[in-house]
């Protein structure tokens, strides 16, 4: 075990610190998500974490129900709520046209050009950074959260959405209702 991991072993952001925890996200209504490489609450496979780990660091393929009539646009954050920070890090964000109801394997890639998917910020650079735990640290919970929103998001705080920071743009939008699935990963 790695002596960080193992001095840090109990420090995690925490499950409330999730954008699905934030009250202008928190809808009541839900719809359904799903991955064909990883069930819900079971361990992601190697080939989506970071390269320096062994991974590819390709982001999963993931499928969801039709939202409801009246989005305007879904926000998909892709959040680490076990990293030994005050907030959760977060691995992928992007803006997605609410026709759009799935995305293959590597589709939030930096250089991803999906008709109707816009790559934003993560807190690493842009588009999806896969899981990197500390070793020694046990499992970190990696949270696809699906958010769809009654207004879209264009601008935030004057600036073009692409470029502002992922706290800023979960603090933009409105969620009608919202969806999640969870994959683990523990670092050897």
């Amino acid at each position: 075990m790695s002596l960080i991991g193992k001095l840090l072993v109990n420090r995690r952001a925490g499950e409330q610190t999730l954008a699905w925890h934030r009250s202008n996200l928190a809808a009541a209504a839900t719809f359904d998500i799903t991955s064909p490489h990883f069930d819900h609450e079971t361990t992601l496979p190697v080939r989506h974490v970071v390269k320096r780990l062994g991974g590819q660091n390709l982001s999963p393929a993931l499928a969801w129900a039709l939202p409801p009539a009246e989005t305007a646009q879904l926000l998909l954050v892709v959040e680490d709520p076990d990293v030994p920070l005050r907030s959760p890090l977060v691995h992928a964000a992007a803006l997605l046209d609410p026709a759009v109801t799935e995305l293959p394997c590597n589709a939030l890639d930096s250089s991803a050009l999906d008709a109707g998917v816009q790559i934003l910020r993560s807190s690493q650079g842009r588009g999806y950074q896969g899981p990197a735990p500390i070793k020694g640290h046990g499992p970190h919970r990696y949270a696809f959260q699906l958010f769809a929103l009654a207004e879209p998001i264009s601008t935030v705080a004057g600036k073009p959405v692409a470029s502002a920071k992922p706290k800023a743009v979960l603090e933009a939008g409105q969620a009608l209702a919202r969806a999640r699935i969870d994959g683990f990963y523990d670092r050897p």
